[in-house]
């Protein structure tokens, strides 16, 4: 099972940007990997998620689109999250995932079996 840890979160203010890194310990090949986020009360909610095989297109949660940025750097196993234009909104505690397969909807937590152990973002206004 895939290792993952998070790091690159803190305080900024509404507009700036962040980014966020999750590095894997372990074979991320032919793998779903995703970010969510949680707000206290709040169920978690998935952000974005790519797949590092074949030629899918990165999928973005509709509050994000065309703000976060995923990518991955293969040679460093790791994966990124690329945050503009940051709205008070977005505070929460962010964590990576992973699983081979995703059988239902990519942006249900159930379906990841690897987590990492989250880092904290704070936009303030």
């Amino acid at each position: 099972q895939v290792q993952l840890a998070e790091s690159g979160g803190g305080s900024v203010q509404a507009g700036g940007s962040l980014r966020l890194s999750c590095a894997a310990s372990g074979y991320t090949a032919s793998t779903w990997l995703a970010w969510f986020r949680q707000s206290p009360g709040k169920k978690r909610e998935g952000v974005a998620v790519v797949y590092t095989g074949g030629s899918y297109s990165p999928v973005y949660a509709d509050s994000v689109r065309g703000r976060f940025t995923i990518s991955r750097d293969s040679a460093k196993n790791t994966m990124y999250l690329q945050m503009n234009n940051l709205e008070p909104e977005d505070t929460a505690m962010y964590y990576c995932a992973a699983n081979k397969r995703v059988g239902g909807g990519v942006f249900e937590a159930e379906q990841y079996i690897s987590w990492g152990q989250g880092t904290q973002v704070t936009g303030s206004s």
